[in-house]
């Protein structure tokens, strides 16, 4: 458990960080509120009895205000999008303090530009950077990772995701905004181990997820962080990703609501299977997660992943995603009763 250590929380009253905030106190750890909004830090300080001295306000614009914030803390888990803005000057933060930094990030032009400009930074000072360690990126990587088990490489890797619905926050729009004028409105598909901008739909096709749900239609080359994460590690040319048609107009719609609480930890009712395959030559191999709102289960995956990296459960320094850093079957096994996984051969 986390031992009374401090890890800063940036973005610590986003809807996201605060399942962070709640996580890392169920397990043990000392938060530290921070993030560019005094008045919104304060309030969540008071609703969750912190002390004052928890509470530190910093903005990436104002390095020595980000100095302060992580000043005594063990890491710092940035939940502050968009990433594209916020994951470099938190990182360099991170790096004069000479702690450990995670994010959430689901961009996937953020999550390239970490690795880009951090990775041999990061390797000469012995550091660990995980980027997207989140629902999307770092577990769909983990469950690629698992179900590649001996292999050393791939013919393809293909992550479905089924959801119920998706009822996206405003950090998602935000974010998907920011990504979408970076990319000048094309979209992103992974082919020939290397990233493609498309000009043409994505197709749509049907996917056979697991019972309970069954056959459904997908949007194919529906492309997430996992076309950067997986690659980064894995020898793996073709990465698709795909998404319930339902989930995908939800989120692509003005009209969609925020989620809404239904029970006493503040999840949505939405649920998801994510279903993993991976290929080599006529052989495949499966990895099958079960869950209920993905927001609030990238709290677990990025607490979990906090306390691994603290306690020297790591295999390599740098700027690492999820798979290569972790021992990845024994991370998913350690996720329940958060997240049930399946890994069959």
């Amino acid at each position: 458990m986390g031992s009374g250590q401090t890890v800063t929380v940036f973005g610590a009253y986003g809807h996201t960080g605060r399942f962070v905030v709640a996580e890392l106190r169920t397990r043990g750890f000392r938060p530290v509120l921070s993030g560019r909004d005094a008045d919104k830090l304060k309030t969540l300080a008071y609703e969750t009895g912190f002390d004052a001295l928890d509470v530190r306000p910093a903005t990436v614009d104002d390095p020595a205000s980000l100095d302060r914030a992580l000043a005594g803390s063990a890491a710092v888990i940035n939940c502050a999008g968009p990433f594209a803005t916020t994951s470099a000057p938190v990182i360099e933060a991170a790096l004069r303090a000479g702690v450990p930094y995670l994010d959430v990030a689901a961009e996937i032009e953020a999550n390239i530009d970490t690795f880009t400009h951090f990775a041999d930074r990061a390797r000469d000072a012995h550091a660990v950077i995980v980027p997207a360690m989140a629902f999307f990126g770092g577990f769909g990587d983990l469950l690629a990772t698992a179900a590649m088990g001996d292999w050393t490489s791939a013919d393809e890797a293909h992550v479905a995701y089924g959801l119920s619905s998706w009822h996206p926050t405003t950090g998602t729009r935000t974010a998907g905004a920011v990504s979408r004028e970076r990319r000048d409105g094309r979209r992103v598909r992974y082919s020939g181990g290397r990233l493609e901008h498309r000009h043409d739909a994505a197709p749509t096709l049907e996917w056979d997820f697991p019972a309970p749900m069954g056959r459904r239609a997908v949007v194919g080359e529906f492309t997430m962080a996992d076309v950067v994460t997986l690659p980064s590690h894995l020898t793996i040319p073709e990465v698709r990703t795909y998404m319930t048609v339902e989930a995908a107009r939800d989120i692509a719609a003005p009209e969609t609501p925020t989620p809404a609480a239904v029970d006493e930890h503040g999840r949505s009712d939405q649920t998801f299977v994510v279903d993993v395959v991976v290929r080599s030559g006529a052989t495949e191999r499966r990895a099958v997660a079960r869950g209920q709102d993905i927001y609030a289960v990238t709290a677990p995956l990025v607490v979990e992943a906090v306390d691994r990296v603290l306690t020297g459960r790591t295999r390599t320094v740098g700027v690492a995603s999820a798979g290569e850093l972790f021992d990845a079957p024994d991370f998913l096994r350690a996720l329940a009763p958060h997240i049930t996984v399946e890994l069959g051969r």
